[in-house]
């Protein structure tokens, strides 16, 4: 993709010198007390600069992946009522803390014991999620200390590894909500506290 950017700046840049050439050319064919189009010429110039710049955020937006997709319009009557209640507003985020912290003992690559210190806050719109949460929270607290404890320290060192635990604990979460009020309910979760020993 940076070939293709690169090639396609070389060949604006090629346009604009010969544009520059021709403007010497014309300012050249007027020191002779000839002053005719020069309002044209700025506007002209105006023009090409304005499409250089178009042109290059377009080029650059679709080379770097500013588009995810290809089927961006939208016939109207393809649009459904879920949809519609995704795009209206949720309300306010509920924060439900699961406390107390998590703390697990998992093992490093050389079978040498490690701890982990875990706090974590989920977010939901729905106050009936809120109360299954606090309902069910032993089955939630007994799923998240099993996947924590099946982890390796250095699959947690770095962050890529943090946030693919972190998406596993919230299907956890999810899972359970899921099984009991038959929705997901929770929206994400986080680590308010991140420990390791």
């Amino acid at each position: 993709m940076r070939f293709a950017l690169c090639l396609y700046i070389r060949h604006w840049g090629h346009v604009m010198a010969e544009d520059t050439e021709l403007e010497l050319e014309d300012e050249a064919g007027t020191e002779d007390g000839e002053d005719q189009g020069g309002g044209k010429r700025k506007i002209v110039i105006i023009a090409m600069v304005a499409l250089l710049v178009l042109g290059g955020g377009g080029a650059a937006m679709l080379l770097l992946g500013g588009a995810e997709s290809d089927d961006v319009a939208v016939d109207s009557d393809e649009v459904n009522v879920e949809e519609a209640a995704e795009i209206q507003p949720k309300g306010d985020p509920i924060y439900v803390s699961l406390d107390p912290a998590f703390v697990v003992n998992f093992l490093d690559k050389h079978a040498r014991t490690k701890f982990l210190k875990a706090e974590l806050n989920v977010v939901t719109y729905d106050e009936d999620v809120q109360a299954a949460i606090a309902k069910h929270m032993p089955v939630i607290r007994n799923n998240l200390i099993l996947l924590f404890s099946r982890q390796l320290y250095e699959d947690l060192v770095p962050h890529e590894g943090k946030e693919t635990l972190r998406a596993e604990a919230l299907a956890q979460v999810q899972t359970v909500i899921q099984q009991q009020l038959g929705k997901p309910g929770v929206e994400d979760l986080f680590f308010t506290s991140f420990v390791m020993q």
